[in-house]
């Protein structure tokens, strides 16, 4: 049982929720357990979208300073890569993904919300990388994730200088995709993957999977990528009942099993 994150499951969406009081600080404990989160949502065929979610004051605050100030170079060369590890898990999971965002998230809470898919934050919301203001750097994906996101210049104001991007002004670079008045953000994101229970998870995989990978490789590589799993998909009981329901009864009346 997990003491920090807790996954609870609802009409086929599943909340991965942070829970440590006060500021959900990603302690080394806490990244393990978002970790095997995200392993019991990806493997749980009831499970068809997924929310991030800090609660209704604060996303994630950042790392636990506290438990990191105290090491040196040889453990961290080997926290480091579990830390990566556990949020590469989070942005493996092969279903869409929301990051409800409350209150702050910053420097591993922003991380960990570039790992979903797409991003709500509520109108009074805070995120950055203020990494740079202890002398290190983001290590969790910070300078990776953030500028294939919103561009390499908008990504290193954010981590040269620490500071923080209100709501508005995350919605305007790419980062945000909804704001929402602040009691209205998990309903929002709620919202905006429930189209997504419905879908067809296999297909909904494949797209997920097209897309993330064919951004890392050469254009010719991403549209073999993209060729192998279109084809696939023709495998699937999915495509045969989208198919001949378009066929029927016209587009977007499909009923779909995840098979």
């Amino acid at each position: 049982m997990s003491e920090f994150v807790r996954v609870e499951v609802a009409d086929g969406i599943a909340t991965i929720r942070l829970d440590r009081p006060k500021m959900n600080a990603l302690s080394m404990q806490v990244q393990a357990e978002i970790a095997d989160a995200a392993a019991e949502v990806s493997a749980d065929s009831a499970v068809r979208a997924v929310i991030l979610y800090g609660g209704e004051r604060v996303f994630a605050a950042g790392a636990d300073i506290k438990e990191m100030a105290v090491l040196g170079y040889p453990e961290m060369a080997g926290q480091s890569a579990a830390l990566q590890a556990s949020f590469t898990a989070v942005a493996g999971i092969p279903k869409p993904v929301v990051a409800a965002i409350t209150g702050y998230a910053l420097g591993g809470g922003l991380e960990l919300a570039l790992c979903a898919d797409f991003r709500v934050l509520g109108e009074s919301a805070k995120v950055g990388q203020p990494e740079i203001l202890l002398g290190i750097i983001p290590g969790a994906g910070g300078t990776q994730r953030l500028p294939r996101l919103i561009g390499p210049a908008k990504a290193k104001d954010l981590i040269f200088t620490g500071r923080h991007m209100d709501a508005a002004e995350a919605l305007a670079v790419g980062l945000a995709d909804k704001v929402v008045p602040d009691a209205e953000v998990y309903q929002a994101a709620r919202d905006m993957v429930a189209r997504y229970a419905a879908g067809p998870a296999i297909a909904l995989r494949a797209a997920k999977q097209a897309v993330d990978k064919g951004l890392e490789v050469d254009l010719a590589t991403g549209l073999e990528i993209e060729r192998l799993h279109f084809a696939s998909l023709f495998a699937t009981d999915d495509q045969k009942s989208g198919m001949h329901s378009f066929m029927e009864n016209g587009p977007g009346k499909a009923v779909f099993e995840g098979r």
